[in-house]
C-alpha cells in the first residue's frame, strides 16, 4: 500500500502509526514544503506530485487548516481518494466551489472526526434512537498551553487565526459528532470570544445553541480550563445520562453505570477509523462524512 501525505504533524504521525499497525509493509511519501524539513522515521520526502516515486492508493491530508482546500484542488489531479483531517477550512471562502470540484471529479472523500469512534459516542449512536430528549448539553474544556509539551502555545497554529486555529475548529468534533447524532438542526446561534486570560488573538471560547424540532443542543468549548472536562448530559424525558469522554464512561442520574470501558485508550479511535477507511474502499461502499457533508459541519461551526 502507497500512501502519500501532506504535513507530517502530531495528528498526521497518528495517521501514520495506524497504518502501520494495520499495514507494518505500508510506503509512506510524504510531501514536504522544503528540504529543510525535519525528516520522519520511514517517510520518503517528495516535494511536488510530479515527483512521485510510486502511484498513491490514497493521500492523507494533515497539514494546516488553512491550506486544506488549496491541497484538496491540487490533489484532485491524483485521481485518487481522500483523507482529510478536520476542520475541512478554516473559513467559508472557497468552501462550496471546493465541494463541487470534488463532485465533479467523483473523489472519494472521507473527514477524519476520530470522536466517531470513540467508545462513548458509538454507543449512543446505537442507543438513543427512539429514546425522547429534551435537552443536550455539552461541554469541552481543557488548557491550551498543556497540549504540546516543550513548545510555546503562543505560537502553535491553535493560537493563530490566519493558520486555522481557534478552539471552534480545534474542537470542532463536538459540533461533529452532535450532527452524526442527531442530524441538521433546524436553527443555530452563537457566539465566540478570544479575550480569556491566555491572550491569544484565536477563539478561545466559543457558545453554541443548535434547535431540533422537540429539544435543544448546548455545546460549549475552550482552551482555557485547567481542569480537562469533556462530557455530553442527554436529558430524556425518563433519565439523564452523562458521558465522560475522557474517562470512557455513562452514568445515570442516579450514579448508576449505563456504559463503561476502563482498558480505552484515545488511540484506539485513530485505528478504527483508518480500518474504517481502508475496508470501505476495498467494499467500495459509501464512505460517511464526505467533503459535503464536512463543510455542513464547519459551517455551523462558523455560523455567526
Amino acid at each position: 500500500m502507497n500512501v502519500l501525505i501532506a504535513g507530517i504533524g502530531s495528528i498526521a504521525k497518528k495517521h501514520i502509526s495506524a497504518l502501520r499497525a494495520i499495514d507494518p509493509a505500508v510506503r509512506i511519501m510524504g510531501l514536504r514544503s522544503s528540504a529543510a524539513s525535519a525528516p520522519v522515521e520511514s517517510v520518503e520526502d517528495v516535494y511536488s506530485i510530479g515527483s512521485l516515486s510510486a502511484s498513491p492508493d490514497f493521500a492523507i491530508i494533515s497539514n494546516p487548516t488553512s491550506r486544506h482546500i488549496q491541497t484538496i484542488e491540487e490533489f484532485l489531479a491524483l485521481d485518487i481518494p481522500l483523507f482529510i483531517e478536520k476542520p475541512l477550512a478554516h473559513g467559508l471562502d472557497g468552501l462550496q466551489e471546493c465541494v463541487e470540484a470534488v463532485r465533479l471529479a467523483g473523489t472519494v472523500t472521507y473527514l477524519a472526526c476520530n470522536l466517531r469512534f470513540h467508545p462513548v459516542i458509538r454507543y449512543l449512536k446505537s442507543h438513543i434512537a427512539g429514546k425522547r430528549l429534551n435537552e443536550v448539553n455539552v461541554y469541552c474544556g481543557s488548557y491550551l498551553p498543556e497540549w504540546r509539551n516543550g513548545a510555546d502555545f503562543r505560537n502553535s497554529y491553535s493560537s493563530r487565526p490566519e493558520m486555522g486555529g481557534g478552539v471552534h475548529l480545534d474542537l470542532i468534533h463536538e459540533m461533529d459528532y452532535c450532527y452524526w447524532l442527531f442530524g441538521k438542526p433546524l436553527h443555530a446561534h452563537s457566539f465566540r470570544t478570544s479575550d480569556s486570560s491566555l491572550g491569544i488573538a484565536a477563539v478561545d471560547h466559543a457558545n453554541y445553541h443548535l434547535r431540533y424540532i422537540d429539544f435543544s443542543v448546548s455545546i460549549i468549548l475552550n482552551y482555557y480550563r485547567r481542569d480537562a472536562k469533556r462530557q455530553i448530559e442527554l436529558v430524556f424525558e425518563d433519565q439523564t445520562w452523562i458521558c465522560d469522554l475522557i474517562h470512557c464512561r455513562i452514568i445515570d442520574g442516579a450514579g448508576k453505570i449505563v456504559f463503561e470501558r476502563n482498558d480505552f485508550q484515545m488511540m484506539e479511535t485513530y485505528h478504527a477509523q483508518m480500518q474504517y477507511f481502508l475496508d470501505s474502499l476495498r467494499a467500495g461502499s459509501d464512505m460517511m462524512n464526505s467533503v459535503k457533508e464536512g463543510a455542513e459541519v464547519l459551517a455551523l461551526a462558523l455560523y455567526e
